[in-house]
């Protein structure tokens, strides 16, 4: 089934028989696989941009590319740049800015400028009782309520099928510049990111990439020509000295590649997307080779974000292992690539807690009493 309106979609939800599987651009085929009719939803189309007030309206269908070619004409962008999965799942379709928001989709500089969730000033939706919700507004207010913008981003469709988005932007800085350090170890990749990260420097990405062959650590600075430059040189005189320089359009292709982890694309192996304190990487990544999970790795946000193409004959992808090392440090794991077979016995999200687990439980059963919204695919 297909719907291009919101009252279309409204009616469907409200007229069905049985669950369904959400489907906007069909780029991120994450998660448990879901049992239920196919609810392609295509409301696509900007409704208000107003560049002198940095605010973005979009049905949720709307396609990332059609948002930034706008934004970009009009020196602007979407701060939390938004990974495009299509390389790494070997998917086709085309990203949407209401799956970005659905999924908190969060690129290299949410160290800086903070997550797609920050950016979301207003949603509407429509749950799975068929009821059209609207929630926030155009502008960050003060209010005394429930935040459901922020509940709805990253909840995957599971609460209910976004149709409008209302979305903070940013001015597009002059320039851009990318220190690159090789040949560094994981510790000492993830060392030289927290003194970048701990300097005055305004940082906008601090990544680390073992994928095989000589390892990378990368550092980007934005803004304006001249500070760019200047900070770049007092970078280079703090012990970055001897690192490569990339400017401009060689800078931004680099970091484009970390967005989107096209190191592991074109092979099938499992991808797990960890989430963890920066300076806890190394150790982790120590534990799980020790405990039998070779892995390369691409360790973005100073190191807290740990993507892991593993190495393990392991019937679980590894989900074992990863999960015990990350209950001695905290955090979280996803897998992210999977085969249907894979993604459909083990826990493809971060099991909840007791506690969680029932405040979740209660949420989907607020949001989407009969079931109908992706069921299972969050392991609720």
């Amino acid at each position: 089934m297909r719907v291009t309106s919101e009252t279309d979609l409204a009616e469907a939800i409200r007229g069905a028989n049985g669950p369904f599987r959400v489907r906007g651009g069909g780029t991120r085929d994450i998660g448990r696989p879901v049992v239920g009719e196919v609810l392609e939803v295509g409301i696509s189309g900007v409704e208000l941009y107003e560049p002198g007030a940095l605010t973005l309206v979009a049905r949720a269908g709307t396609p990332v590319a059609e948002i930034e070619a706008l934004l970009d004409a009009e020196g602007q962008r979407l701060a939390f740049e938004p990974m495009d999965h299509r390389e790494l799942l070997a998917t086709d379709g085309v990203p949407t800015i209401g799956g970005a928001i659905a999924a908190n989709v969060s690129g290299p500089r949410r160290i800086q400028a903070g997550a797609a969730r920050d950016f979301a000033l207003g949603a509407r939706f429509v749950d799975g009782s068929g009821r059209v919700i609207k929630n926030g507004g155009r502008v960050m207010k003060n209010v005394t309520g429930y935040d459901l913008v922020k509940l709805m981003a990253g909840s995957w469709g599971t609460l209910g099928v976004l149709t409008e988005v209302s979305l903070k932007v940013q001015a597009r800085p002059e320039t851009e510049a990318t220190l690159v350090g090789r040949g560094l170890d994981l510790r000492a990749g993830v060392a030289a990111l927290a003194r970048a990260l701990g300097s005055p420097w305004d940082i906008t990405g601090a990544a680390h990439l073992d994928v095989g062959g000589e390892t990378e650590t990368l550092v980007r600075i934005e803004g304006l020509a001249a500070s760019v430059d200047y900070r770049v040189g007092a970078l280079v005189g703090a012990g970055f000295d001897g690192w490569e320089v990339l400017r401009g359009a060689d800078s931004a292709a680099r970091w484009a590649a970390v967005r989107d982890v096209r190191a592991f694309a074109g092979d099938a192996v499992p991808v797990w997307r960890l989430s963890v304190k920066p300076g806890d990487a190394p150790a982790v990544a120590e534990n799980l080779v020790a405990r039998g999970v070779a892995h390369r790795g691409v360790y973005d946000w100073g190191g807290g974000l740990m993507w892991l193409a593993v190495e393990t004959e392991a019937a679980d992808a590894g989900a074992g292992v990863i999960r015990a090392v990350l209950a001695g440090v905290g955090g979280h794991a996803t897998l992210v690539r999977g085969d249907e077979a894979l993604r459909a016995r083990i826990d493809v999200f971060q099991p909840e807690s007791v506690p969680l687990a029932t405040l979740t439980r209660g949420i989907k059963q607020k949001f989407d009493p009969r079931g109908l919204l992706n069921p299972g695919l969050m392991g609720v």
